[in-house]
């Protein structure tokens, strides 16, 4: 530790802090916009819309077929293939939210 620099040990505050508020945004906007939306008298979770994003299709309608996490698989997702590109892929209907990537507010529905 005698070869570190006073700038250098900086640095790495300065990158844990950004790294810190990276992380944090989504939580301190969710936040936010929830008191925003409760001060003007909206519901809390959709904003008075009366539909959210389908939890279990994050919105898109389709889940993939067999695949872990929900659908979510790292190496699916950024591997390319060297071949013509045509790789078929096992897309599912939704069956929570019947294909159409939302569903009514537990809360104001």
């Amino acid at each position: 530790m005698d070869n570190i620099s006073a700038s250098e040990i900086a640095g790495f505050g300065v990158g844990t802090l950004l790294l810190c508020a990276t992380i944090a945004a989504p939580k301190v906007d969710a936040f936010i916009s929830a008191s925003q939306r409760s001060s003007l008298g909206m519901c809390k979770r959709c904003g008075g819309l009366r539909m959210i994003a389908c939890s279990q299709c994050k919105g898109v309608g389709s889940v993939r077929q067999g695949a872990a996490l929900g659908g979510f698989s790292m190496f699916d997702d950024f591997f390319q293939p060297l071949d013509d590109g045509n790789v078929p892929t096992s897309l599912t209907p939704c069956s929570k939210c019947e294909s159409k990537g939302r569903v009514r507010c537990p809360v104001c529905s």
